[in-house]
């Protein structure tokens, strides 16, 4: 896992080249922190989408929320079952080729 220079962004790399990222940034709301999560298209390593899960909960700003609000890839279920394993509260909803998750942090989980 690289973060970049100005720690907003989560970077999954594998043999040089960048399979998986995530945003991480205030919602705009008190306690809630919103996160983009973005894999590349063809084939990834297994756990790609896992690790970038563990890697945005990992995340100093959503240590600091109580809320994660998150958009991933529609079809995407292995991201979506890492937020249901390692949060409470986990709702998702279609939005165009996006899922929407909304999830209650459990730090130290």
């Amino acid at each position: 896992m690289l973060r970049s220079h100005d720690d907003l962004t989560i970077s999954i790399e594998e043999d040089g080249r960048t399979v998986a990222s995530a945003e991480v940034h205030p919602a705009g709301h008190a306690g809630v922190v919103h996160s983009d999560l973005h894999v590349e298209s063809g084939p990834v390593p297994g756990g790609t989408r896992t690790r970038l899960v563990d890697a945005v909960l990992a995340h100093p700003r959503v240590d600091e929320a109580q809320r994660l609000l998150a958009t991933m890839p529609l079809g995407d279920t292995e991201m979506l079952d890492r937020v249901r394993q390692r949060c409470r509260d986990v709702h998702a909803h279609a939005a165009g080729a996006t899922k929407i998750v909304e999830a209650r942090l459990e730090h130290g989980a």
